[in-house]
């Protein structure tokens, strides 16, 4: 049997101990919390521009005619259609543009044709920092639309 007293509690030294390991734990899981949000901003980002360019390719093979997605870079955005403008999240942003039309200095244009095949580019989307990236391949001659995770 214990002394009254004795037993009935915690000590300083252990309370503190648990609150140094609670405050290194939360050093430890808060950035990649915060690193997975904006990584599934990125990923979404362009999940949704490949989702607008499959519906595009689909459009145009059923219409029989040609249909356009339009990116602006200084604008952080793309139009598609002509009709429906998307903009990107604040923390998303499109790095690079290979191939499609050159319309301005900050704009590209991409064809998706009726027979299936579409003008051939890359997009790229990344955070801020630029260190989470995802590229949204278009294949001319097939019109396959993939995405794929960068770096």
């Amino acid at each position: 049997m214990l002394p009254a007293g004795k037993g009935d509690g915690f000590t300083l030294l252990e309370l503190i101990l648990v609150l140094l390991l609670i405050g290194v734990s939360m050093m430890i899981v808060l950035p990649n919390i915060q690193k997975g949000l904006e990584d599934r901003e990125v990923r979404l980002s362009a999940l949704r521009l490949a989702a607008a360019a499959r519906d595009l390719r689909s459009r145009a093979l059923s219409d029989g005619q040609a249909k356009q997605l339009e990116i602006n870079l200084a604008e952080n955005n793309y139009r598609v259609a002509r009709l429906a403008e998307v903009q990107l999240p604040p923390e998303v942003r499109f790095v690079g543009i290979d191939g499609g039309e050159t319309l301005d200095r900050g704009s590209k244009r991409f064809y998706f044709f009726p027979n299936g095949s579409s003008l051939d580019g890359k997009i790229v989307l990344a955070d801020e920092q630029k260190s989470i990236s995802y590229l949204v391949r278009l294949e001319a001659l097939t019109g396959r639309i993939e995405v794929l995770r960068g770096n």
